[in-house]
């Protein structure tokens, strides 16, 4: 029985000693961190294919080959789309911008005639939107940069941790128990897996949702904003809000009535209540089952340490955070504030789980 604690003390240990290492790792070195941590995931939702092939006897190095090149190609024709759109939106800015001149003369008369603010004001608050605009532009610009030395360096790194996949196993086997390996291991796939395949769906459907929407409503650009708004809905809670600012501001800019902006906030807010009320719960289930607190503070904690790309990594972060603390008998209380399950079953589960350990383990003589 002594034997037995000290073990699960010696892994809890270990776990808090490879935690706090990650977290040194993102604070120092996390321009390097995000590409591996991008890849693992990715990696992971591969891995299926990558196994289905060398069990068609196909050599291991081939069958990454062909799955990464199958994933390229995927990613580049999706990325043609998108560049496609960009060239259209930026021919069109000459007349987006006389458009924007008109509606900010109309806005400069309402506040001189309905609020008493002076020429000079205006003009100082203008240069101030102007230079936080260009400042914004400028950060675009360097993102990316850092995009596409993003997307040279993800392959790669797929491709080694495919390869060198069993190193990992045997890693991951040192530091779980013998008992738990098969079940931690088969658990986390399905998570992973489960997780990066649904969103991708969920991605799919609303960018096809919001599409159809601003089409059928006359936006200009439709297609663009409809796909920009499914890509930012892998950002929980905040993409939403972004995916439909820039499409309503255009409106409001382009169109000759103001309903039109509150028309693709409308359509924005059905296709989010969709989302999150059917099209989520439906296909990915409960893979990660986190709750809208534990979101929140992960895409606080991601977006300080990592940016936009750590908000991304946060909620499968969490969710493989949680399935770790669920197999270390000192850690599963930690899991009810993380799972998206009301109190009773969290403390049933734990109570079960008490109760088979007590039944599992022989009296002490």
């Amino acid at each position: 029985m002594e034997n037995k604690t000290f073990n699960r003390l010696d892994y809890t240990y270990k776990l808090f000693i490879v935690i706090a290492l990650s977290i040194v790792a993102l604070i120092l070195a996390k321009d390097i961190f995000i590409p591996i941590a991008f890849a693992g995931f990715i990696a992971v939702v591969m891995l299926p294919a990558v196994k289905w092939m060398e069990r068609k006897k196909i050599n291991t190095v081939l069958a990454i080959t062909l799955v990464l090149l199958g994933f390229t190609i995927c990613l580049s024709l999706l990325g043609w789309l998108i560049i496609d759109q960009i060239v259209a939106l930026v021919n069109d800015l000459p007349d987006i911008q006389t458009r924007l001149e008109l509606f900010t003369d109309s806005i400069r008369s309402s506040l001189r005639k309905d609020f008493g603010v002076s020429i000079l004001d205006q003009n100082n608050l203008v240069k101030d939107a102007v230079k936080s605009v260009s400042t914004y532009i400028g950060d675009i610009l360097v993102s990316t940069g850092n995009l596409i030395s993003l997307i040279i360096q993800i392959p790669i790194y797929i491709f080694l941790f495919l390869i060198y996949r069993d190193k990992f196993k045997l890693f991951f086997q040192k530091l779980l128990p013998d008992q738990e390996d098969f079940l931690w291991k088969t658990e986390l796939e399905n998570v992973l897996q489960g997780y990066v395949i649904g969103l991708a769906l969920v991605t799919m459907i609303i960018a096809s949702l919001n599409t159809i929407g601003l089409a059928l409503l006359g936006i200009e650009h439709a297609i663009f904003f409809g796909l920009l708004s499914g890509l930012l809905t892998i950002i929980p809670y905040v993409g939403i809000f972004i995916g439909a600012a820039l499409p309503a501001f255009l409106a409001l800019v382009t169109k000759d009535s103001a309903w039109y902006a509150v028309g693709v906030v409308g359509i924005f807010s059905f296709v989010q209540f969709l989302e999150g009320n059917f099209i989520t719960p439906r296909i990915t289930g409960s893979k990660v089952s986190i709750n809208a607190l534990a979101a929140i503070v992960a895409l606080l904690l991601g977006g300080k340490l990592l940016g936009i790309a750590g908000m991304i990594l946060a909620v499968p972060a969490i969710g493989v955070f949680k399935i770790i603390l669920g197999h270390t008998e000192h850690l599963k209380a930690f899991v009810i504030l993380l799972e998206d399950t009301n109190g009773g079953n969290s403390k049933q589960k734990i109570e079960k789980s008490s109760a088979d350990e007590e039944i599992t383990t022989p009296p002490a003589s």
